[in-house]
């Protein structure tokens, strides 16, 4: 058995790589993974099959990826180095660090966050989301940096579940976004659902769920403006999908940049969860953490300040 996925490519893409292209679209897998399946000869373009991961994609191309279904692996623990903020008996605060995946998917079945936490905390993690995510109750993207929360008992699973279905943590995201912002203060409510001309992607629809987003300016920049945002709901790309539909992509985000030239050359979007609060499943004390802005974030501030 398999999964298809058809792509129709539209101007923006032209001469882009079919690999990197495919990457941006699907990015829970690897590069490394989809070239795999490249040359075992499951991508089609407008009928004829693609076996070199570097084929120039031309406009109006249509591709059909074939992904395999995937046996269960056994997920390992791997000595990989966590920056941790706060650690007790029923969670962790750990600032993940930008290029990492949180859980294992296909092509990613090794460094990421959930291995790191499995050889750190051993078989104390919360099991409720099953063996593929131990200790996962919610989660970012590869390509976004900054704090996340990890349960250690299915107790403060259920708590934190709780507390992020009414709302009520404090979660406030930085990110550098392309022009100026309408307002210097804002709200943006628009229902999020699945792209209905790609699958993969999230976009604003009518029938999604709501989606409230709250911006701040800090500091503007020719052609950029350097923003917080805190999240009232938490749905899938939420800020990366508000971001593109006020026409203010964030920059580095090849999914939702609509075509825009990317002068900083990222690689992945330019966002990072800074700040995390929440009330303590045990204590029923108030913590909130904030993390400093990584290098590659302060860089990019720096190349648009010239």
């Amino acid at each position: 058995m398999s999964e298809r996925y058809i792509f129709d490519i539209t101007d923006d893409h032209v001469d882009q790589r079919i690999d990197a292209y495919i990457r941006d679209c699907i990015p829970d897998l690897s590069r490394s993974y989809i070239q795999k399946l490249i040359k075992e000869e499951r991508v089609w373009v407008n009928d004829k099959v693609i076996t070199k991961p570097s084929f120039s994609l031309s406009a109006y191309d249509q591709i059909v990826f074939e992904v395999p279904d995937q046996i269960m692996p056994d997920i390992k623990p791997e000595n990989i180095p966590l920056d941790i903020l706060y650690e007790d008996d029923e969670l962790m605060v750990i600032n993940k660090p930008k290029g990492m995946v949180v859980h294992p998917a296909p092509g990613h079945y090794e460094g990421t966050l959930v291995n790191a936490i499995m050889y750190h905390c051993g078989d104390r993690l919360s099991g409720i989301n099953g063996v593929m995510r131990p200790g996962i109750v919610h989660r970012i993207d590869k390509d976004t940096s900054g704090s996340l929360l990890i349960c250690k008992s299915d107790f403060a699973h259920h708590s934190i579940a709780d507390q992020l279905k009414s709302h009520l943590p404090n979660r406030i995201y930085h990110a550098v976004v392309f022009g100026h912002m309408p307002e210097q203060e804002g709200t943006i409510d628009a229902p999020i659902g699945r792209d209905p001309k790609n699958r993969l992607k999230m976009a604003v629809v009518q029938g999604g769920k709501r989606a409230v987003t709250h911006y701040k300016v800090l500091k503007e920049y020719k052609g950029f403006s350097y923003i917080a945002c805190k999240l009232e709901t938490g749905r899938t790309h939420q800020i990366r999908v508000h971001m593109s539909h006020i026409g203010h992509p964030i920059v580095g985000d090849a999914l939702y940049m609509k075509g825009q030239k990317d002068p900083c050359k990222c690689e992945g979007q330019t966002l990072h969860a800074k700040t995390i609060g929440f009330t303590h499943p045990r204590t029923e004390a108030y913590m909130e953490f904030d993390t400093n802005l990584p290098e590659y974030f302060q860089k990019i501030l720096e190349i648009i300040e010239q």
